[in-house]
């Protein structure tokens, strides 16, 4: 679904992505993992269109999607989430999700005086299926509440729902596990598996927890210092000695202390 052909990014004179290529495949959880500062959260904000690539180029089923905007790439179905969860605080959580659809009748001042029928129609349509996309996520009981006033976890879900509100082809997942305890931990991890084997969602995360990883992603992408260093399973990535130096800067002996790290 996406080929990452030989991206830079640079600020300065600093190569935040020194020519990185990567493929992800339609229908896979693709892991992305390294050291800080390897060049991930940059890549993620250049193939979303947040930021311009220096060189290189994005394509999205066949078609080079390069220098998009994060809207048009909304509306191809490219969305992604972030390492802090950007919610609406005062709005509640059903509220959060049915603003996210595009191009809603409400929207236009005429059919504020003139389509009001027609707004209390899709206004409806919307509640009920943000009400299915809380179920699917087991925050239901969550409807009402302030979006600012639930939890990280819970925050986390609900930016997983924003992406069910429109047709997603893939979604880039940034640290969907950070600040979020085991238990909710795992019940995200259920919805991204669901999301993708019920209804076909490509997914490529970032993430920190490698016991995550190993548990959704399949293959694991290696960056070090701004370029794809390996690629494979989850425990092909934990015997590679090239991933073990990038993490720890031991050799071999040490290998076990990646089950452990942060990674």
């Amino acid at each position: 679904m996406i080929v990452v052909e030989d991206i830079h990014k640079h600020f300065g004179g600093f190569h935040a992505v020194d020519g990185a290529s990567l493929r992800i495949e339609t229908g896979s959880i693709t892991g992305l993992v390294g050291p800080n500062g390897a060049g991930k959260t940059t890549l993620f904000n250049v193939i979303a269109g947040v930021l311009p690539a220096t060189s290189g180029r994005v394509i999205m089923d066949g078609e080079d999607i390069t220098g998009l905007t994060p809207h048009e790439l909304f509306a191809r179905g490219l969305l992604r989430t972030f390492q802090i969860a950007h919610e609406f605080h005062s709005m509640t959580c059903r509220e959060n999700l049915m603003m996210v659809p595009p191009a809603q009748s409400g929207e236009s001042l005429w059919n504020t005086w003139f389509g009001r029928a027609r707004i209390a129609e899709e206004e409806r349509a919307l509640r009920a299926k943000a009400d299915e996309v809380l179920e699917f996520l087991t925050i239901e009981h969550l409807a009402d509440h302030p979006a600012g006033q639930v939890s990280g976890g819970q925050k986390k879900l609900l930016e997983l729902g924003r992406t069910m509100m429109v047709d997603a082809k893939i979604v880039f997942l940034d640290e969907v596990g950070a600040g979020v305890n085991r238990t909710l931990l795992n019940t995200v991890g259920d919805a991204i598996m669901r999301l993708n084997k019920d209804r076909g969602y490509t997914f490529c995360m970032i993430e920190h927890d490698m016991d995550f990883i190993g548990r959704l992603c399949d293959p694991v992408i290696v960056m070090a210092e701004g370029r794809v260093l390996a690629e494979g399973s989850i425990d092909e990535i934990k015997a590679n000695e090239q991933v073990i130096e990038a993490y720890l800067g031991t050799g071999l002996k040490n290998k076990d202390k990646l089950q452990e790290t942060g990674a």
